[in-house]
């Protein structure tokens, strides 16, 4: 899996001590690929929202960090955005192509809207996208259940049009392979 990285999108203590749908079989999920991903020279790149001041994501504020159980290792590179799209005055395009990426696997949260804004983009900017089953959560969403939004975006909207989703389990062999 030459030329890919692994997005790890906004996987904050804001966001997960508000409990999300499967948080925390999302959260083992992600925190077992990681190490896949870095034994196998896939780069681990982390992204995280800047809600603003008094927001649950306030920078400086213990919610605003990354999860400790997936924490970046010093040499790894995080971004910080204030837009649904990791992608939208970050650097991340500039850096992925600098580095030669042309794939990418999206993991995080939240599924309606990070996760989908990043995932569209990076479609529009020619990068092939992953989505690993088990990856990627939200909370209810007005009408819609968490397990609703989750299940509607991978199996509706992003599979076969934006992204490829595929079992959590075909992934980690994707990579080691």
């Amino acid at each position: 899996m030459k030329n890919t990285a692994l997005l790890v999108v906004d996987v904050q203590n804001g966001l997960m001590d508000e409990g999300p749908y499967q948080g925390e079989q999302v959260l083992k999920n992600i925190e077992a690929l990681i190490p896949v991903c870095r034994e196998n020279d896939v780069e681990v790149i982390y992204i995280r929202h800047d809600g603003g001041k008094g927001s649950e994501l306030e920078p400086g504020t213990g919610g605003f960090e990354i999860c400790a159980r997936i924490s970046p290792q010093s040499d790894e590179k995080i971004f910080t955005k204030t837009y649904n799209s990791a992608f939208l005055k970050t650097g991340l395009k500039d850096y992925l192509t600098q580095k030669g990426i042309r794939e990418i696997i999206l993991v995080g949260m939240q599924t309606e809207y990070c996760i989908d804004s990043t995932c569209k983009t990076a479609f529009e900017l020619g990068f092939r996208v992953l989505i690993p089953e088990g990856t990627f959560t939200t909370f209810d969403n007005g009408p819609m259940r968490a397990a609703e939004l989750c299940e509607f975006y991978s199996g509706r909207i992003w599979d076969r049009r934006f992204a490829s989703v595929i079992p959590f389990k075909d992934l980690a062999k994707l990579i080691s392979a």
